[in-house]
């Protein structure tokens, strides 16, 4: 599994989460938004994951655009049923505030895991 950060805020932040949730089990790449957007979009990631003061503005812009709406989720907390079923409708980025990164990135990324084996 590949996962793109984005976003305007912590992305090294992210990528440590990612790394100490997956280990070796995932490339991790930091990216610009739009770059990050494309990989997904263009099926060279599976993920993207980006951080901001809102967690749907500047974590998403670009991958809104990019992906759609349709693609994407604002994260406010671990709700891991509300992530399970985001992955499986087809979501690929989310956003979130830094404040939440330590809770929602290994959430995240372990379900995208788990819904990528599947």
């Amino acid at each position: 599994m590949k996962i793109v950060i984005g976003g305007q805020m912590g992305k090294e932040e992210i990528k440590d989460l990612i790394v100490t949730t997956m280990g070796t089990e995932c490339e991790v790449a930091i990216r610009d938004d739009v770059a990050a957007a494309m990989d997904v979009k263009s099926r060279n990631a599976d993920l993207y994951l980006g951080a901001c003061m809102t967690g749907g503005g500047g974590a998403l812009a670009m991958a809104i655009a990019i992906l759609g709406y349709g693609a994407c989720m604002t994260v406010s907390d671990a709700d891991e049923n509300a992530i399970r079923d985001a992955l499986k409708s087809g979501k690929k980025a989310f956003g979130f505030t830094p404040s939440m990164s330590r809770t929602v990135v290994p959430v995240i990324v372990r379900l995208a895991k788990d819904a990528v084996k599947n």
